[in-house]
């Protein structure tokens, strides 16, 4: 061996030294993540509510002015948009409800979180992204959690049962003291919590009631907690927060004259029918039978002035939902404040989503706090399926392709090296990729540990 190899020798060397002992992606510069979403928090609950909590998180951090979900404007698919930064028509999950045209069936919400082919369609939530490089993750409640995805679970999960009780404030903190405990025992680098409050009190009593006030309290209590309980668990230099939801609340005119009731259109009839999902808020779709697609159409396009009914490939393309297999040949939605009505009038609820998301109404929050933002500072609005990059970002893990875009959220981390580690483009794999020319291109997410590893190795080999 020459001198050349003998010099690179010794710098491999002293790389190694300071990672003897311990894994090479335990760098002080990797900051935990805990993604905390409180389900119906529209935009401005905090404006009519104390919210004490709430507003020294947005010192101390980031707050968005307010936050655009994802069409449809429904639990599940706006919460997968979160975790896997694409739009509903290109991550799959269409809807809080299993069904299939074919066969008939229809599976509720609860059911719906434990059918694993329903979320498991082609993307990668970033737990499982993250776990396949070395992360590890936990999810707590949050929608599509407690799946499989490609073979792989999420390292800790737990999944709500039918009859769970929401505002258990009680159970809230012992929730919160579990995932503290996944944090420092268990030694989780990301783990997404979900509290389904405030929209089940926005649904039964309305956005505008005094209960529904009365539960974001609750909530803003619930965040003082957390933060006391990330202090106390020593976490607060070493752990981002983020606090979202997935959807806003309008009031529902349930004693409207002109109530959306396909039962009494005219032209309308339930035998043209092959497959319907109605009766679920202000959206619907509908499976014509053989030959009954333009009749259909034509009878529903200007039944009711508050229904939008569209033909699959005429769907808005800005609300980027149609463009799904599982997306019916005929989808509609109705105005803010009106409900669909199927065979019969079954909704009752005093409150509703699922609207426009241009819709103000269904606009939702954005907080963020610890050691890699910055503080003090509001944001204009953006679109949730951003969040996912910035995600990636925070953990240093390189994103699968997704439609968000790093730069929007970009500004809101702190200006440092030390902070964050950065990531490649959506399309890159984390893996090594070679040149024509036989030199090495390491993702840019990667450590420097690492990258100074391997490339004083490949120089070594080549001089050896």
């Amino acid at each position: 061996m020459g001198a050349p190899a003998v010099l690179l020798a010794v710098a491999l060397a002293t790389l190694l030294a300071p990672a003897s002992g311990a894994p090479i992606r335990q760098q002080a510069s990797r900051n935990k993540l805990l993604l905390v979403s409180f389900d119906g928090f529209r935009w401005n609950y905090d404006q009519d509510v104390d919210t004490p909590n709430l507003d020294a998180m947005a010192l101390d951090g980031v707050k968005a002015r307010y936050m655009t979900p994802a069409f449809i404007t429904l639990t599940s698919p706006c919460h997968f948009t979160l975790v896997t930064g694409k739009y509903v028509e290109n991550h799959g999950v269409v809807h809080n409800m299993f069904y299939n045209t074919s066969s008939k069936l229809k599976w509720p919400y609860h059911t719906t979180l434990g059918i694993q082919q329903w979320w498991d369609n082609g993307s990668l939530p970033i737990w499982i992204t993250a776990q396949r490089q070395g992360l590890k993750t936990g999810s707590f409640f949050y929608p599509g959690g407690n799946v499989t995805y490609q073979g792989e679970t999420v390292t800790l999960s737990r999944k709500e049962g039918i009859l769970h009780n929401y505002k258990d404030e009680a159970e809230w903190r012992a929730n919160i003291d579990t995932v503290m405990k996944w944090f420092t025992d268990e030694g989780l680098d990301l783990v997404t919590l979900y509290f389904g409050e405030p929209d089940s009190t926005g649904h039964r009593y309305g956005p505008e009631s005094q209960e529904r006030k009365e539960m974001v309290m609750q909530v803003d209590r619930t965040v003082g907690y957390l933060r006391d309980s990330i202090r106390k668990s020593g976490l607060e230099s070493s752990l981002n927060l983020l606090i979202v939801s997935d959807h806003g609340m309008t009031t529902v005119n349930k004693t409207a004259s002109d109530l959306v009731e396909f039962h009494k259109f005219s032209n309308f009839s339930f035998q043209d029918i092959e497959f319907e999902l109605l009766d679920y808020g202000p959206n619907g779709m509908l499976l014509p039978k053989e030959g009954m697609l333009e009749k259909v159409y034509e009878a529903l396009k200007d039944a009711h002035p508050r229904l939008h009914v569209y033909k699959k490939e005429f769907f808005p393309k800005s609300l980027h939902y149609a463009n799904h297999s599982r997306i019916t040949p005929l989808l509609m939605y109705s105005d803010p404040g009106y409900v669909i009505h199927g065979r019969v009038n079954v909704q009752f609820n005093n409150g509703e989503h699922g609207f426009n998301n241009e819709v103000m109404n269904m606009k939702t929050i954005f907080r963020a706090v610890g050691p890699s933002f910055k503080k003090g500072l509001e944001v204009e609005p953006f679109e949730s399926v951003h969040v996912y990059e910035l995600m990636c970002k925070l953990l240093g893990i390189v994103p699968e392709a997704n439609d968000g875009l790093l730069s929007t959220l970009l500004p809101i981390l702190q200006e440092t090296n030390d902070s964050v580690l950065s990531t490649q483009t959506p399309t890159l794999s984390p893996s090594l990729t070679t040149t024509s020319s036989g030199s090495a291109l390491l993702p840019s997410g990667w450590p420097p540990l690492v990258t100074g590893l391997l490339v004083a190795a490949t120089l070594l080999v080549k001089v050896a």
